[in-house]
């Protein structure tokens, strides 16, 4: 059985998180049911992130790499096999069709996919735009601005 977590306090405490808080719980809900294909999520810098994803019996026309806002979708769909005398006795590489979406934060963005030996890439990385991205506020006090303006009365007095 699942613990239900109450996020109740932490939206009296915050601002402007009630999208992620909401995920949270959303996320604690649903079940996980399929857990193919197999991958991991990695964490190479302060703003880059790659998912590798292990897709062996499709081809890298099987696979298909979409970025919908702030949701990745991959998706992989086998093309139907010719007729070959070939008889299976066992088929143990998977190739069936999945659809697997990632959840990404604000300013995610997809920047390479890579597909080799079965092993499928994606390298992501965090891009906060300018206009977004901390700055310094400079403080002036009321001393200051006294003092800027007496030279400004004596400038004045010396023109007349």
């Amino acid at each position: 059985m699942r613990a239900t977590v109450d996020f109740s306090p932490l939206f009296r405490s915050s601002v402007g998180f009630d999208r992620m808080l909401n995920a949270l719980d959303l996320a604690g809900r649903i079940p996980t049911v399929d857990n193919w294909p197999p991958y991991d999520i990695i964490k190479t810098g302060e703003d880059d992130y790659r998912i590798d994803m292990a897709v062996a019996g499709l081809a890298e026309n099987d696979l298909t790499i979409t970025q919908e806002r702030n949701t990745l979708v991959v998706t992989g769909r086998k093309a139907p096999e010719p007729q070959s005398a070939a008889e299976y006795l066992h088929r143990g590489i998977a190739g069936r069709e999945f659809e697997r979406r990632f959840d990404l934060a604000e300013h995610m963005k997809v920047t390479d996919a890579h597909f080799e030996n079965g092993l499928l890439s994606i390298t992501l990385k965090r891009e906060i735009p300018e206009a977004m991205k901390p700055r310094r506020i400079a403080i002036t006090s009321s001393t200051i601005r006294a003092e800027e303006a007496v030279p400004q009365i004596e400038a004045r007095k010396e023109a007349a």
